[in-house]
């Protein structure tokens, strides 16, 4: 049976007073590979922050899940070393990584993108202390790993949008987090590396849950598990064998998928929000 790492239970949240999120209930278990849609304004991001711990919920609670020693010890056989450590790492609470909106980076910050991953290791030292061998050799086996051998030494601000993705991914996921959370990904994407970001987040799949927010519509359902509708309250589908009457009633407007190559994406018809 899979694990449950994180179970939110009657969320609401908001800002300045005002109601976002109404009664939000969701279980993230090990490995998933949800994907969370809704339009702009309905309350994604708002969750994100919530499960971030980055906003505090105005009622209901996010309980964080590791697994238990019992189950550690029954699945260790099976475990990948990577995946033992992880767990042990975890301190009481799953280990989470982010890649964040691309409206949230800062492209003139004098780092590179060696530094960019490495980052991601930050909380594992003290402020003052150095990387060590061990680290380093993670950050280089993280970079070959995401195509970016040759560019260590180059600034951010020299990247392009899928080389930038591919750097803040690296820094995501160079901690071994048991959930990887990505917040509009295609929204900085070069097209030539969107088929490999969704072989490299199946590959990362195996080892950690994955929770994907986007607008995209039709990619998301070629690539996750399980789906959710955020707008306001979320409304929960095991699969991705969804209707387009599930999305019109979730989104409140008229939806068509339409395929174009490999991977589709969404038109919305004409409509009106009162």
């Amino acid at each position: 049976m899979p694990y449950p790492i994180i179970e939110i239970k009657n969320l609401s949240a908001g800002y300045d007073g005002r109601t976002v999120l109404h009664d939000i209930n969701l279980t993230v278990y090990e490995r998933d590979f949800l994907g969370i849609i809704g339009p702009n304004g309905g309350g994604k991001t708002t969750l994100v922050k919530c499960i971030l711990g980055l906003l505090k919920p105005t009622a209901g609670e996010i309980i964080f899940h590791t697994l238990s020693q019992e189950v550690q010890k029954e699945r260790t056989p099976q475990m990948s070393q990577m995946s033992q450590k992880k767990q042990a790492n975890a301190n009481g609470r799953p280990s989470l990584g982010y890649l964040p909106q691309y409206s949230s980076i800062d492209r003139k910050f004098p780092i590179s993108v060696e530094e960019v991953i490495l980052s991601g290791l930050s909380i594992q030292k003290s402020l003052t202390s150095r990387f060590t061998s061990e680290q380093r050799e993670k950050g280089r086996q993280i970079i070959a790993r995401m195509g970016l051998e040759g560019l260590e030494h180059r600034s951010i601000g020299q990247l392009s949008g899928g080389q930038l993705q591919r750097a803040l991914l690296g820094r995501a996921v160079i901690s071994d987090p048991s959930v990887l959370i990505l917040d509009e990904p295609s929204t900085y994407i070069d097209k030539r590396f969107e088929a490999r970001l969704y072989e490299l987040l199946a590959e990362i799949n195996k080892e950690c849950a994955i929770i994907l927010v986007s607008h995209d519509i039709g990619t998301v359902l070629q690539q996750v598990k399980s789906i959710a509708c955020v707008n306001e309250t979320l409304d929960y589908h095991p699969d991705t064998g969804v209707t387009t009457e599930w999305l019109e009633r979730n989104f409140n407007c008229p939806i068509e998928l339409l395929g174009h190559g490999t991977l589709p994406h969404r038109v919305l018809g004409e409509h009106h929000h009162h």
